[in-house]
């Protein structure tokens, strides 16, 4: 006689989870982090235009990770097929609605900030639909996705009122180089083998950066710096000192970091913003434990 197969059907999460997804929600604190860094750096100018930032940026970064998963349809189906559309929790035509949607809301609560916050939330828009656009192909992908979080500190800030200067743009410039790397580390997540080793050196240039600065606040500097680091290495522990790497939680991890590059950026904020900026961190790890963040 011949034993019954126990073929176990897996039924797509609920909608609210598969949006949740798709959004990569677990993220959203690094993009308030990087929000709250720019707009601290530029002066701390108006709060009104603080909280335009962080709802527009954020429906603007919801926007790009919703048509990441609309362009990668095709390519999650033949790798991925756990993700939501092949998975069948969603349509690919209704991501792409709803990434157009996000998109559209975030450029309408930023473009009346200013002139200048208007031109970068539109730049961000179009660094957001060319990376997603071509991200699978392009060599230089990773310099784009950097670009959109060197694009929010500037927004953030501009939002707030303040003329741009290099207190604002030195920082974001080092952000990107950090987001560079763990983008260059994040090409490899869906394909076999350890990935180089090189990027490492764009994740340590917000530290570096910190070295180059004034001596005020030297030390509180320097106990970020070495807690970024003690991060960072444990994450790329994950992918360069096991068998077996871990690419998809070195990724993850050094996603979180970017809380921590934020505060180290902050550099003087009051006691009270550098706990939020813990506070964020913690919570992009905790959020990371319910919905992946890459």
């Amino acid at each position: 006689m011949r034993p019954a197969l126990n073929l176990e059907i897996v039924k797509p999460p609920p909608k609210w989870r598969t949006l949740l997804i798709l959004g990569r929600v677990s993220n959203v604190p690094t993009v308030w982090s990087n929000c709250f860094a720019g707009w601290w750096l530029g002066g701390g100018g108006s709060r009104i235009g603080l909280a335009a930032a962080l709802c527009g940026i954020t429906f603007l970064y919801l926007g790009g990770m919703f048509l990441n998963d609309a362009f990668d349809a095709e390519f999650d189906r033949r790798h991925r097929k756990l993700r939501p559309i092949p998975s069948g929790g969603i349509t690919e035509k209704e991501v792409g609605q709803w990434g157009v949607l996000w998109l559209t809301l975030g450029a309408a609560a930023l473009v009346w900030t200013g002139t200048t916050a208007a031109v970068l939330a539109i730049t961000l828009v179009l660094c957001i639909l060319v990376y997603n656009a071509g991200h699978k192909w392009m060599s230089f992908a990773p310099a784009l996705v950097s670009a959109c979080r060197l694009l929010i500190y500037l927004t953030a800030a501009a939002a707030g009122g303040a003329a741009l200067s290099g207190r604002v743009i030195w920082p974001a410039i080092a952000l990107a180089f950090y987001v560079a790397g763990l983008s260059c580390l994040a090409r490899k997540e869906s394909v076999p083998g350890r990935p180089e080793l090189w990027p490492v050196a764009l994740l340590i240039a917000p530290i570096a950066l910190s070295a180059l600065v004034s001596d005020q606040g030297r030390m509180a500097a320097v106990g970020v710096s070495v807690l970024l680091a003690l991060w960072v290495a444990w994450a790329l522990a994950q992918t360069f000192g096991r068998d077996f790497p871990r690419v998809g939680v070195t990724v993850s991890r050094l996603l979180a970091g970017i809380a921590l590059v934020d505060l180290l950026a902050a550099g003087q904020a009051s006691h009270g913003a550098v706990w939020g900026f813990v506070a964020l961190f913690g919570a992009a790890i905790f959020l990371q434990r319910f919905v992946p963040a890459t």
